[in-house]
């Protein structure tokens, strides 16, 4: 690791920079005054420059001012970005009348050719020139040229590919300010398309990471190892101190130009120069821009404490159940039953009704006996905005439960849900901060240490396994319909809390991950967003990174990865899904084990809720089975663009053991000792169990994933009542020994069913007793490989070595 190097900025003189772009109505920088920002960024010196205002008459000092033999031109204007695409960039050779000959016809051809890329991209037009055509838009764009800037010319060490770079600040809507760093010059978007993830771009959250650290995911790109000249026919252009500075340069700049700076004047939008060039180890600057904003209000907090009441109530209201019928309030009301909630300590709203099923009913909110922990509206969306406001202004209730669709997820429901939000939003700035609320479209949450349920499904849809004890675990949901899924589909997931967000119109991801952090019931937390809502993607990302510093274990897949999925997730949630790359990068850098399927999920989160109290030394797999096809399959699935696992090396004394058992059990002249080990299908439950407790004891082994061929003679995999005599039930069977073997190890073993559905039973009783079991062997290698590396990671978190 390179020594840590410190940046001396001129915030003052920068802050000065915006002030005097806002006193003339400005939102933005010009290209030399981003330069006179770089000089003041305690980063390398930009190029010298002389702006030439338009109209202007300079004299031949000043053309012939700067050093060099040639001078680069600048076309100068506040809405042409794109300078090269208009021919708004040209090198000229340093004689005053070839200056002020370019520099004329500049002035005069970038308006027009300019207005012919606006005509021919009229999604990218300004907004200030739409609707302009012809004659009028050029004398427009015209009207707007500030003049020509006159640049030094330093000649780029190489033009060769990937010798360019570009870094960036932005403020998005999520996750606050953003740095990106990559591969730069004109193709920059088509190489962050085209290239395998982080390998032309990456991106972090300046409030997560530091100089050292980004530049620690940058070395992994493409462009570092061009300018490091780690490819064939390149040498080093730039040392690794000069990007280190740089990156540290723009973090600092974006942590006190941001949104979430309480004392920012002014917050960057977004800065970018793009791009480097490399002369003579320095790093030149060859066009910037930058787009500032000043502070908006932010919203008052939210009592997240009560977040208790909602999870562990004492009192639950319910309002929306009917006498007559199952809708959906009276299904909530019997799940809540159901899981063994008191009578005694549950009312229905209700007119009319002196009580159902036995629980207590009031005809209004003014009759409740006292103030409720949990309130469940389960009403129509059209009646919750007067609902809201009666809770509120009685303060009856420490929570909310908004259940009602139609909140938000359309423009229809827009105003309604605004209506509630303000409310909500104004309550919380009062003492005490009022009631939290869930949702709305919620399903609502499962809390089995609050003892209830207010999922609307019916049991007979949805059955309840009351005596699996729940996992360490807790489940949060934006989508209620991918909750109810998965646990329909992996009833072997039982998380303690499964919590429904809906629309996030008050609790947030963040907060929830923020609680859950805390919670002495809870060491793994799986998140399924859709979107964040404003910051809130920086916030979950803390909680994140707090958690994982607790030692628990976050689990996170984000729906909305391409602009049809964000379409899709935007009307569903009424939450925009953001840029992915960065949603991933940042929550990912934060420590979390990020998911890249609905089935990788699934997967992740079996391996979190069983061994997550097992350890984790390293990568060194251990793979084996009695079914060759399985074995192969094993070892090609150790390495993919997002983790690398390697096959553990065996120890003489390992080897010689596993050649005792395969000896005693006849295999020795059918089995060849290697990793992957192919232990062939004679080999029976005992010799499958001992090589794994002879694995297990090898340090040069840290996982292991045993592939239990179900359909072999030897295997006892059978439910008793198909075939008695391979019952999976037998004394001698898979089941107990490999159940003990586990048990009493600290390495993680995975096991492989892979047959039919006749082997269900087996499969089953396998995750009973806490042995993660997949259906097929790449799926395991490849979901214990992915772990594997995020608890690494995690663990590097812990100890300080990123940050």
């Amino acid at each position: 690791m390179n020594p840590k190097i410190t940046t001396q900025i001129n915030f003052d003189d920068i802050t000065e920079l915006f002030r005097t772009a806002q006193q003339e109505n400005r939102n933005f920088l010009f290209e030399y005054e981003v330069y006179n920002l770089l000089a003041r960024s305690g980063a390398e010196t930009p190029p010298k420059s002389i702006l030439i205002p338009r109209g202007a008459r300079p004299s031949e000092e000043e053309l012939l001012a700067l050093p060099g033999e040639k001078v680069v031109l600048k076309i100068v204007s506040p809405t042409i970005i794109h300078k090269t695409e208009v021919k708004g960039v040209r090198v000229v050779e340093k004689d005053p009348n070839k200056i002020r000959s370019s520099m004329r016809r500049m002035l005069y051809e970038v308006p027009e050719n300019y207005a012919a890329w606006c005509q021919a991209n009229p999604d990218g037009m300004p907004e200030v020139y739409r609707g302009l055509t012809g004659e009028v838009l050029i004398a427009a764009i015209s009207r707007d040229l500030q003049g020509v800037l006159m640049v030094q010319f330093m000649p780029p060490d190489s033009g060769a590919f990937g010798n360019e770079l570009i870094v960036g600040l932005r403020n998005t809507r999520e996750f606050g300010m953003i740095i990106s760093a990559g591969l730069g010059g004109t193709d920059t978007e088509l190489y962050a398309k085209r290239f395998r993830k982080g390998q032309a771009i990456v991106a972090a959250s300046c409030e997560l990471i530091d100089g050292e650290h980004f530049f620690e995911l940058f070395r992994k790109t493409i462009s570092y190892r061009k300018l490091a000249g780690l490819t064939r026919g390149q040498r080093r252009i730039v040392t690794d101190e000069q990007l280190i500075e740089c990156f540290s340069s723009f973090i600092e700049m974006g942590r006190t130009y941001s949104v979430t700076n309480p004392a920012a004047e002014f917050v960057i939008e977004e800065m970018e120069i793009n791009p480097y060039a490399f002369t003579d180890f320095l790093m030149v600057p060859l066009d910037g821009m930058c787009k500032f904003s000043l502070p908006q209000r932010v919203d008052n907090t939210r009592p997240v404490a009560k977040i208790d009441n909602l999870l562990h109530p004492k009192t639950i209201g319910l309002i929306g159940a009917s006498t007559k019928r199952k809708n959906f309030g009276r299904i909530i009301l019997d799940n809540i039953l159901a899981e063994g909630y008191s009578k005694d300590n549950i009312v229905v709203i209700k007119p009319g009704a002196d009580e159902i099923d036995g629980v207590k009913c009031v005809p209004d909110l003014t009759s409740l006996p006292e103030k409720l922990d949990l309130f469940v509206v389960a009403i129509g969306a059209e009646q919750v905005p007067a609902l809201v406001d009666e809770i509120v202004d009685l303060d009856c209730a420490n929570s909310v439960m908004l259940i009602p669709g139609g909140m938000g997820e359309n423009e229809e429901s827009k105003e309604r849900a605004e209506q509630v939000i303000a409310k909500i939003n104004a309550v919380h700035g009062t003492e005490g901060g009022g009631p939290v609320f869930l949702g709305a479209n919620c399903m609502g949450v499962i809390s089995h240490p609050g003892k209830y349920d207010t999922w609307f499904i019916p049991e007979e849809k949805l059955p309840k396994n009351r005596e699996l004890k729940p996992h360490r675990a807790a489940l949060v949901s934006q989508s209620g319909a991918f909750m109810l899924h998965r646990s329909s589909q992996c009833p072997e997931l039982a998380p303690a809390y499964l919590v429904s967000m809906g629309n996030q119109t008050d609790l947030t991801l963040g907060d929830m991950v923020k609680y859950f952090k805390n919670s002495k019931e809870v060491d793994v937390i799986a998140v399924y967003a859709e979107g964040f809502n404003d910051l809130d993607g920086l916030e979950f990302a803390k909680a994140v990174r707090e958690a994982v510093l607790m030692g628990k274990e976050v689990l996170f897949y984000k729906a909305g990865r391409t602009p049809e999925g964000q379409t899709a997730t935007s009307g569903h949630t009424a939450s925009l899904a953001g840029d992915y790359m960065v949603c991933e990068s940042c929550i990912r850098q934060a420590g979390a084990i990020v998911a890249r399927s609905f089935t990788e999920f699934q997967d992740l989160f079996l391996l979190a809720e069983n061994i997550s109290t097992k350890k984790i030394k390293g990568n060194r797999l251990a793979a084996m089975s009695g079914a060759g096809f399985e074995a192969v399959g094993m070892a090609d699935s150790i390495q993919s663009d997002d983790f690398q696992m390697q096959l553990a090396s065996y120890s003489a004394a390992t080897v010689s053991k596993v050649a005792k058992v395969l000896t005693e059990k006849r295999l020795d002249k059918l089995v060849t000792i290697s990793n992957p080990l192919d232990i062939n299908p004679s080999a029976d439950d005992e010799a499958h169990a001992e090589i794994v407790r002879v694995l297990i004891q090898d340090g040069a082994v840290d996982a292991i994933v045993v592939g239990l061929d179900p359909l072999s003679p030897a295997m006892h995999t059978l439910d008793e009542t198909e075939v008695p005599a391979f019952s999976m039930d037998a004394e001698n069977g898979i089941i107990p020994l490999l159940s003990e073997v586990v048990s009493n190890s600290d390495v993680p073993v995975i096991a492989v069913v892979d047959g039919g559905r006749l082997y269900d039973p087996f499969r089953d009783a396998l995750l009973a007793r806490g042995i993660p079991t997949f259906p097929v062997c790449d799926r395991a290698v490849a979901s214990l490989s992915l772990y594997i590396e995020s608890r690494l990671y995690a663990e590097s978190i812990r100890v300080g070595i990123t940050q």
